[in-house]
This record gives structure tokens, C-alpha cells and sequence, in this order.
């Protein structure tokens, strides 16, 4: 399933200077997107996927051609696209892209970040700098994906990119209560305190940069935000949830998600980011236990079945099945207890099967609609690209395969917003260095 996925989202590249990728099929013609480079819905969102092939088998002549066409179309974009620095939209997805298909090519983007900086950290993106009302913090689109960005690739200019973030996000944090809150920006109308746009995020792009450079008032602001974390958090039924949008007034979604931008599943990387830096407490609890609560709350919640309307309409990596599943698949390979690492991957292979349940088929592959239930009619085109559609999905499915029949030391396709949940000696890019 995941190489007919494959199948089909290849089947919807094109190219005009360089290969692109609609994000979602339906436009008559096509249309390239107007991010066609990016990670979250563009073109640097396929790397992670032929990386993961090449776990599998050889890359057919149409993959290898891509990786190059990619290759060679960021390597060219990179400099000029600076106006957007961050993981999802812009220079830091670049990075990725580049060191997973062609390490020691992403150092130009690198060096682009690098020259971005300023003391606020990095001026938003034009797409947000009018609404904004200071630097952006959140991993999709602001300087904690920048940090974990430049703590993954390393490199010349890593350090300084890591310090002028950390900084950047230091002088933002809001006190609150039991400890610091981040917003998406100052003066953002909510919190949104999960992984993707708030304090969760945040504090693991802090933990994990001041480990690597050394920086104790980094790993302080992010215990910190944890404390208020597990201040907001509730713990019923031995889990750990979080609302997804303080107040809730703000807007009309569920008050509590699953997954991994807003829900238990990404935040609980937070607290495997505290483990690295040598973070054992949050308050009275042991963060590996918080880290096991999140995932616990993920288990017993009812998904991937679609309990009622707005419960689970997604399939995705960003805010669906997929996204949960690579997470629990994490939290397996990096576990040494073989009752805990067993209850995770059957919590994969459930999602993987609704996976499978739920896909069309035909001749061109596989794809997946999802549902958006206050739109008539709710299901959706279906997407194409790394968060939102069928190749991150298909990459899922894929790994899922290799670690049922390799076991938990199979390799790792590691990226910025992850690398640091699983052993460091499994992940790709560690393999590679000499």
C-alpha cells in the first residue's frame, strides 16, 4: 500500500523549471502551488519519501531523475527564496531536502539562514508579516523549526543560527501559569500550547539547542515551559491532553486533539527533547512517564475510528493517522521495554490498517480524501504532498513494513522536528557521516 501510494503521488509530478507538485488534485489544469518548494506541500516534502525508499530498494530511473530535478531546483532556489527562513514554508525545509538526497548540498540554505538573522530572530514571511506583531516562534513557520533545523544539519553557522534563535525565543516567553508560555507570535489571539504552534514546540527547539550548545538558560526556559504544560495539562485516565486552542472561543474545533500538531502525540516529543538534555523532572513527574502518558492518552482516545463528526477527519501526517502513527513507531524504536515497544507498534499497525481501510485504489495507486464536516459535501480532494496527503502517508506505511520485518533497530529516516526521539545511531543522516 504504501508503494501504490507512492505510485500515485509520482504519478501527479510535474515540471516547468523543475519538478512541482500540486498539492491537492482537482485543479483542471494543474496548478503549481504557491509554496511548489516547500516541505509541508511542495517539492521538498517528496525527499523524505525517496529516502525512504532507498531503505527498500534501488530508486526506479523516474525516482532518480526526480532526486536530481529536486536537487537541482532548491540547490538554485535556495539563495534567493530568503524571505520565508522557516521548516514548513522555506529555507530551513530546503535544508532538509537537500542534506536527505544529497548531503553537503543544503549548506548554501544554511548560510542563507545564517545571514537572515537578526536580533528579534528572522523576519516573518510575507504571507504572515502583516498580521504578525513580532518574530513568528512556532516550528511550522517560525524560529523553533529554524533551531531544530540548524541542530539537526549542524554544519558552519549552526551554532550561530541556534543561539540567535534561542535568544530570539527567550525574549518572548510570556510568564503564565506554573511557568513560560509561547504564542505563535506576541500578541497572537490564542495559545495554541501543543507541539506544531506553541509552547510545546518551543520549549523542544530550546531543550534541544541548549544541549548541543551548552546553554543552561536554554534547558531552564524549557522546563519551564513544560511546568506550564503539566500545569494546564489534565491526567485523566493515567494520560496527559492538553486543549488545542486557549480559549477555546477562538475557534471552532474540537477542545481537545490527538495528534501530531495539536494533540498528545507531537507533544510528547517535548519531553524526550528534556530527556536529551539531561532533564529528568517535570514538577513531580519523571518525563519519560510523561512522554508514556501522551502516548497513552493517543491509545485509549478512540482514534483512528471516526467516533463523531470533527473527532477524526484526517489522515495526515500534520493533523491525522499517519502523523500519530510515525510518532508511536518513534517512541517504539527508542524504547528498551519489549511489553511497552509491542503495545506501540500494534498502536501503528491499527492506524496503518485504517489506513489501508480507508484508501481508493485504481489503477494510478492510492490516495486518501479526508473530511472537513462543516463543509457540504465534507470530503475533500485528495492531497498529494508530505503533510497532507498521499506521499506522507505512503512513507508511513513504508516504514511501518521495514520495522515489522527488520525489527526496532531498523534505520530511521530522521528529520529536524524528530531526530531527537529515536537513538541517534539509527537515524539516516547519522549513518552517513563518516
Amino acid at each position: 500500500m504504501g508503494e501504490a501510494g507512492w505510485a500515485w503521488a509520482l504519478g501527479q509530478v510535474r515540471h516547468d523549471d523543475g519538478p512541482w507538485l500540486a498539492e491537492v488534485v482537482g485543479d483542471d489544469p494543474p496548478q503549481p502551488a504557491d509554496d511548489r518548494d516547500s516541505l509541508y506541500g511542495g517539492i521538498a516534502g517528496l525527499a523524505p519519501v525517496l529516502a525512504e525508499l532507498r531503505l527498500h530498494r534501488e530508486l526506479s530511473s523516474a525516482e532518480t531523475a526526480l532526486a536530481a530535478g529536486i536537487v537541482e531546483r532548491l540547490g538554485r532556489q535556495s539563495p534567493p527564496v530568503g524571505a520565508d527562513p522557516s521548516l514548513y514554508d522555506g529555507l530551513a525545509g530546503v535544508v532538509t531536502a537537500l542534506r536527505l538526497l544529497a548531503p553537503g548540498r543544503e549548506r548554501v540554505a544554511m548560510g542563507r539562514l545564517a545571514e537572515l538573522r537578526t536580533p528579534a530572530g528572522w523576519a516573518p514571511a510575507p504571507r504572515i508579516e502583516a498580521e504578525s506583531h513580532g518574530p513568528v516562534t512556532d516550528i511550522v513557520s517560525g524560529s523553533a523549526g529554524v533551531v531544530l533545523t540548524a541542530a539537526w544539519a549542524g554544519g558552519d553557522g549552526a551554532d550561530d543560527v541556534m543561539t540567535t534563535g534561542g535568544e530570539a525565543l527567550m525574549r518572548v516567553a510570556e510568564p503564565a501559569e506554573g511557568g513560560l508560555d509561547w504564542r505563535m507570535w506576541p500578541g497572537y489571539r490564542s495559545s495554541n500550547p501543543n507541539f506544531s504552534h506553541g509552547t510545546a514546540g518551543v520549549a523542544a527547539a530550546l531543550a534541544v539547542a541548549g544541549h548541543a550548545l551548552d546553554r543552561a538558560d536554554f534547558v531552564a526556559a524549557a522546563l519551564r515551559g513544560a511546568e506550564h504544560l503539566v500545569a494546564i495539562a489534565s491526567f485523566d485516565d493515567g494520560g496527559f491532553v492538553l486543549e488545542h486552542t486557549i480559549p477555546r472561543s477562538q475557534r471552532e474545533v474540537e477542545p481537545v486533539t490527538y495528534n501530531w500538531c495539536h494533540g498528545p502525540a507531537g507533544t510528547s516529543q517535548v519531553f524526550a527533547a528534556l530527556a536529551r538534555a539531561g532533564v529528568e523532572r517535570v514538577g513531580d513527574f519523571e518525563v519519560a512517564e510523561l512522554r508514556r502518558r501522551c502516548l497513552r492518552s493517543v491509545l485509549t482516545s478512540g482514534l483512528p475510528q471516526r467516533l463523531r463528526p470533527g473527532f477524526w477527519d484526517n489522515d495526515g501526517r500534520c493533523c491525522g493517522t499517519a502523523g500519530v502513527a510515525d510518532i508511536l513507531l518513534d517512541a517504539a524504536q527508542d524504547s528498551t521495554d519489549e511489553s511497552y515497544r509491542e503495545l506501540l507498534l500494534r498502536g501503528a499497525a491499527t492506524m496503518a490498517d485504517a489506513l489501508v481501510d480507508r484508501a481508493i485504489r485504481d489503477d494510478a495507486g492510492a490516495r486518501w480524501r479526508f473530511v472537513e464536516y462543516r463543509q457540504d459535501p465534507p470530503l475533500l480532494p485528495p492531497g498529494t504532498a508530505w503533510m497532507q496527503g498521499a506521499a506522507g502517508i505512503a512513507a508511513f506505511l513504508l516504514r511501518l513494513a521495514r520495522v515489522l520485518d527488520d525489527g526496532p533497530t531498523a534505520a530511521v529516516v530522521d528529520r529536524p522536528d524528530q531526530w531527537w526521539t529515536v537513538p541517534e545511531r539509527l537515524c539516516v543522516t547519522h549513518l552517513a557521516l563518516p
